[in-house]
């Protein structure tokens, strides 16, 4: 059942983030779809740190679990709550990428050492690792910040949500090719969607980017939640 599950909202999670990829961003069919997509998400990692921790063990997939679903999880939080108003939630998150990427780190020694590990080359394992502890270091400068706002916001957002829709994406048409037909699998069109999606990804980065950088001399946008209080100074974020 718990399977199931899994599969369903993987699929699910593929479609929404399609969808929200794609959609213009901002739009009401963009948050929606992300929303979905997060939900999503969060089912289909959190079952499959589960399955693959408890029912049919394979330490490559927890950590390709974990990493996925603090992604998302820290993506959804930057646009939906501020640093101060969620300072534990914040924490908690960053404790858990420095957690999920020492892990990786572990594996992928031991991969060095023993070979793959559970199917798992070390290559992988390090990769996540670098992802991750990454990530987990940019939320402790955020949380010495206490604050971001405008384009930063952005760029946080797009590229832990698009990395882990790459995740997913490749787990889907490349890791499970398997369950493709022989015909689709010879033609090599499976990994046409993980290349659009890491395109689509880079492409939004740059423009988001590089909106930033025209308009760093006059100032980033702030929502109004995330204003300062008057005369107070706020350290500067960029992640």
């Amino acid at each position: 059942m718990l399977r199931w599950v899994h599969i369903t909202c993987g699929l699910i999670a593929i479609i929404a983030g399609g969808v929200a990829l794609f959609s213009p961003k901002g739009s009401w069919l963009h948050r929606r779809s992300g929303v979905v997509f997060f939900v999503a998400m969060a089912v289909m990692t959190s079952t499959a740190v589960y399955l693959a921790g408890f029912v049919h063990p394979n330490r490559g997939n927890v950590v390709a679990g974990l990493t996925t679903f603090y992604l998302v999880a820290t993506s959804f939080l930057t646009v939906r709550r501020d640093v101060a108003s969620a300072r534990g939630l914040y924490i908690a998150l960053m404790l858990l990428g420095f957690a999920t990427g020492a892990r990786a780190l572990s594996l992928g020694m031991l991969a060095v050492r023993e070979g793959k590990v559970d199917f798992f080359p070390a290559p992988v394992f390090f990769m996540f690792a670098l992802i991750v502890l990454s990530a987990a270091a940019l939320d402790a400068r955020l949380l010495l910040a206490g604050h971001i706002a405008g384009a930063q916001r952005l760029v946080r957002h797009l590229w832990r949500m698009g990395m882990a829709y790459w995740i997913a994406t490749a787990s889907l048409f490349l890791g499970q090719a398997k369950f493709f037909p022989d015909a689709v699998r010879a033609a090599g069109v499976l990994s046409v969607p993980v290349l659009v999606v890491a395109g689509t990804v880079l492409f939004y980065l740059v423009k988001t980017l590089r909106r930033r950088k025209a308009a760093a001399p006059y100032g980033a946008w702030t929502p109004r939640s995330a204003t300062p209080a008057a005369g107070m100074a706020q350290p500067d974020c960029r992640d």
